[in-house]
């Protein structure tokens, strides 16, 4: 029965994406804004790395494979992604 519920969009669980807060730090000069997703009943890592460069703002999205079933986890592993790609890319991740 649950599968017919699902199917039909009964009773499913709700897609809480855009529930999910935005939480951002700053990082050598950038900013990392995490925005985790509901994907599958867990949270997928997301975010975006944005920095000001003259009078405007540029920014990098990016998205990983990886899954939590606590945002709080996938919030942290965003972050540290986005501290990553800051520390190899740097400014040349704007292109």
């Amino acid at each position: 029965m649950s599968f017919f519920k699902r199917l039909f969009g009964g009773g499913g669980e709700a897609d809480k994406t855009s529930e999910t807060a935005v939480k951002e730090i700053e990082y050598n000069g950038f900013r990392i804004r995490a925005t985790p997703f509901k994907e599958g009943g867990q949270f997928q890592t997301c975010g975006i790395i944005s920095k000001e460069v003259g009078e405007a703002v540029k920014e990098h999205r990016f998205i990983r494979a990886d899954r939590f079933a606590s945002l709080d986890d996938a919030v942290e592993v965003s972050f540290k992604k986005g501290k990553q790609i800051i520390d190899e890319q740097g400014e040349s991740i704007f292109g």
